[in-house]
């Protein structure tokens, strides 16, 4: 049997390939199970600078294991135990995806709805193809939203927006995704590997040690305040100027070259 997902570690990018094509990468128990093993290595490895997640044939992830929920309607387990397990393992994994200390990158090729969806916003970027689409589709299936939605959808289209998709289930394509903010650019099928390629490994080639606290005090910058911010901020530099990276920075501004950080 192949593996439900798989894992590579290459000069410092760590890709996560969801590859269950057949099942249009829904997040099944195997699934849930290969990702929390994956980031369990990954939050361990010391050379990981940057994380993709990707999803092999025609979907980035098809979202909730739609067969096991009609399996749980009909088989003898308590409701309650069974949803619970499912919500858990959901927001489990989500919640370790948007905890990365490093920069994650989703590389949306295909469609992303539902829980999938919210896979590929907890990633800090989303980089996809003109045949991409997303959707926030828990309505078609009778369910609330999950999977981190009503804390992430707001933060990236506001809530007005984040309403009307959520109410409508309506499936966004690659354009007017971008449109609303929720992916950052999107490449026509020539250019989609070479484009996320390139910006990928610009990403994992950066000063690691700054891009970590730069991508911390994004986060929670929005839950403090001003003033808040701001001091966590000069706590932030006070470590990361006595990086190797910081003084790599320096040394090619000052002499006018690119330059060729270290990860540390």
């Amino acid at each position: 049997m192949s593996e439900s997902v798989l894992l590579s570690i290459t000069d410092g990018i760590a890709t996560l390939t969801l590859n269950e094509p057949e099942t249009r990468n829904a997040l099944t128990q195997p699934v849930y199970d290969a990702l929390e093993r994956h980031l369990d290595t990954i939050e361990t490895a010391s050379d990981v600078r940057c994380v993709v997640i990707e999803g092999t044939g025609e979907s980035f992830s098809a979202g909730g294991d739609i067969e096991g929920m009609s399996e749980r309607l009909t088989n003898d387990d308590p409701t309650d135990d069974a949803v619970s397990e499912l919500a858990r393992r959901t927001r489990d994994t989500i919640a370790r995806v948007v905890a990365l200390p490093v920069p994650t990158v989703a590389k949306v090729d295909g469609s992303a709805v539902g829980a999938g969806a919210n896979l590929a916003i907890a990633c800090d970027i989303q980089l996809a193809s003109e045949s991409a689409s997303i959707g926030f589709v828990f309505r078609q299936v009778g369910l609330s939203v999950d999977a981190g939605t009503s804390y992430l959808l707001p933060r990236i289209v506001g809530t007005n927006v984040a309403k009307e998709l959520v109410f409508t289930g309506e499936i966004l394509d690659a354009e007017r995704a971008a449109e609303l903010g929720l992916f950052n650019h999107v490449y026509d099928a020539a250019s989609f590997e070479s484009e996320v390629e390139a910006t990928v490994s610009r990403i994992a080639n950066g000063p690691t040690v700054a891009l970590r606290h730069s991508k911390r005090l994004i986060q929670d910058g929005l839950e403090k305040s001003f003033d808040r911010a701001q001091r966590d901020e000069a706590t932030a530099q006070g470590i990361v100027f006595e990086t190797a990276d910081h003084e790599v920075g320096v040394e090619a501004f000052l002499t006018d070259r690119r330059p060729e950080f270290v990860g540390r």
